[in-house]
């Protein structure tokens, strides 16, 4: 009778971690205010420059908290697709308040219903742009790998 209760323990542990887990994964920050176009301008800046120091060329999105675009530039060379998938990076990330790259793990981890949910995109190079601890916008990166488009939007991010 001990190893049982011993074994019910242990699951009872178990389910507390993943439960507590799925809720930290949950809570997501406040929002802000919308972010204004000088702070718009200082990211994409530190951005590009990340990514002409690497000589990728990509766009760069800057969206507000509701995904409507604030400023937005691009590499000459870019692919055409970037701009928009920059500008959909941004979004989802504002929106959603996480990184496009949580879309990407998600699926990965074999939860397909996040592909349900409108202006998902699940490719690395979104991320929510925080102050004080609350969302005020997103920015997105597009033009080469998704790990790479992270780099430059979190260089960009390091401005704030």
């Amino acid at each position: 009778m001990p190893v049982l209760i011993r074994i019910a323990q242990v699951l009872c542990i178990l389910a507390c971690t993943a439960a507590a887990a799925q809720a930290a994964e949950q809570r997501r920050p406040d929002y802000g205010p919308d972010i204004g176009i000088e702070a718009a301008r200082k990211i994409a800046a530190a951005t590009l420059a990340e990514c002409a120091k690497n000589k990728w060329n990509v766009a760069v999105a800057i969206v507000n908290t509701h995904g409507s675009l604030v400023y937005y530039e691009r590499m000459d060379n870019t692919q055409s697709a970037s701009a928009r998938i920059a500008i959909d990076k941004a979004s989802a990330a504002a929106m959603y308040r996480r990184t496009t790259r949580t879309f990407a793990e998600t699926i990965a981890k074999g939860g397909p219903a996040v592909m349900t949910l409108p202006e998902v995109v699940a490719s690395p190079g979104g991320m929510p742009i925080t102050s004080d601890g609350k969302v005020i916008g997103g920015v997105g990166v597009s033009g080469v790998t998704g790990v790479q488009d992270e780099q430059c939007a979190k260089a960009g991010l390091a401005t704030v």
